[in-house]
């Protein structure tokens, strides 16, 4: 009987997951990917194979509610099921946040879930439910093997003068400190450029997705990331701010405008792109619209790009390469080709034609910073990390 990593990332209303196959060469084959979406009132499940092509789906119906326990033993369930003499060995978790204690994925037991639970109040808009999802498992099926991969780790490695705000002691003692996040994205990436551009020591990936960060990397490890503290700061979002002076935000708490909770709404639901142009915060969306607040929102996510570009580029000492990644880094030709515009005075020279076709280069031959476009794989890199600390202990 063949084995499978399952890769999970919960969410407060919906389970992600992606099956892969250990095989001997250790490649991990995608078998395939779902989700379970609405848990708390519509619950539905839908899985595509490898290529994409529908296998099942499922509903529990309307005005029903699942919790994350019920709905990872359905997924289990349904895969050893389903996929033909292949056994669960070990789950994977996505985990937004691990701390000061993790700068690596680790095995999960109750002590480690317990820190991790510690965490939610720095992230409340992931970690709480990425911790549920590992606990809910633990629960379902208690001599199952589990992973945490975290958004964070990657970013341990950036200088202390980097991770520090300039707070009193005990302030920064509480963890209020720059974490950084999209780090598997980064670490996935980190290692596929050495395959387009083995040279390139200095380095600046922009994950753009939904949730949108830029790293600066030297020599594949981060020095510094737009995202903070929290998933809310840097660059704008579909609906997250980016940066917002903190004066401003006590300007609206004094203004009673806004309470704590109406005001970290405001900052997480109705800003970024879809606050800019008041339309949509789907970079499709705005880029087919010829209304000038759409226009403006675009532009102002790439305005704030150069700009943090520029200054990574002066922390690196110089750039080697670029890097566009996730929804909007792999998809949009119009921003990438604004980015590499802003950027002509650091040598970016691009190639409209590898633009147009997606790459994976896109910069010109005499470019003086060669620029790419790699998707990223952040559920493989969590599969990956989830066999290297399991293996020892399968079948």
């Amino acid at each position: 009987m063949s084995e499978a990593i399952v890769v999970f990332n919960a969410g407060s209303t919906s389970l992600k997951f992606g099956a892969y196959a250990v095989d001997a060469t250790g490649s991990l084959p995608l078998l395939c990917r779902g989700r379970i979406d609405s848990m708390h009132g519509d619950p539905h499940f839908v899985v595509r194979d490898a290529a994409g092509k529908p296998m099942d789906a499922h509903e529990w119906g309307e005005g029903h509610a699942i919790d994350h326990k019920t709905g990872l033993h359905f997924v289990i369930t349904w895969l050893e099921a389903h996929l033909t003499d292949t056994k669960v060995a070990a789950a994977g978790h996505r985990v937004v946040l691990g701390g000061t204690r993790f700068e690596a994925p680790v095995r999960l037991d109750g002590d480690v879930l317990n820190y991790l639970d510690s965490l939610a109040a720095i992230e409340p808009s992931h970690q709480p439910f990425n911790v549920a999802g590992a606990r809910a498992f633990a629960e379902a099926f208690p001599g199952l093997p589990q992973v945490a991969c975290f958004d964070s780790s990657f970013h341990r490695t950036m200088p202390e003068v980097a991770q520090t705000y300039a707070l009193p002691k005990e302030v920064r003692d509480t963890g209020v400190r720059h974490w950084g996040y999209h780090g598997i994205s980064y670490d996935y990436i980190s290692r596929q450029l050495p395959k387009f551009a083995r040279e390139a020591r200095r380095v600046i990936v922009a994950h753009l997705g939904g949730g949108a960060s830029m790293c600066a990397m030297l020599d594949g490890r981060s020095v510094d990331t737009t995202m903070g503290f929290a998933g809310m700061t840097g660059l704008p979002m579909a609906t997250r701010s980016g940066d917002v002076p903190q004066d401003a935000l006590l300007y609206l708490l004094r203004r009673k405008l806004f309470d704590e909770a109406a005001l970290e709404k405001m900052l997480y639901e109705r800003s970024g792109l879809l606050g800019l142009s008041g339309i949509s915060g789907d970079m499709r969306v705005l880029q087919e619209s010829t209304d000038p607040r759409a226009l403006g929102a675009v532009a102002y996510l790439v305005y704030a790009m150069a700009k943090y570009a520029g200054a990574y580029a002066a922390v690196l000492g110089g750039l080697d390469a670029l890097v566009f990644t996730a929804g909007i880094g792999e998809n949009s030709v119009p921003v990438r080709a604004a980015l590499c515009a802003k950027l002509a005075w650091l040598g970016v020279k691009l190639d409209e034609r590898a633009n147009t076709s997606g790459g994976p280069r896109i910069s010109a031959p005499d470019s003086g910073v060669s620029v790419w476009v790699i998707p990223t794989n952040e559920e493989l890199m969590i599969a990956q990390h989830t066999l290297a600390l399991v293996r020892p202990s399968l079948p």
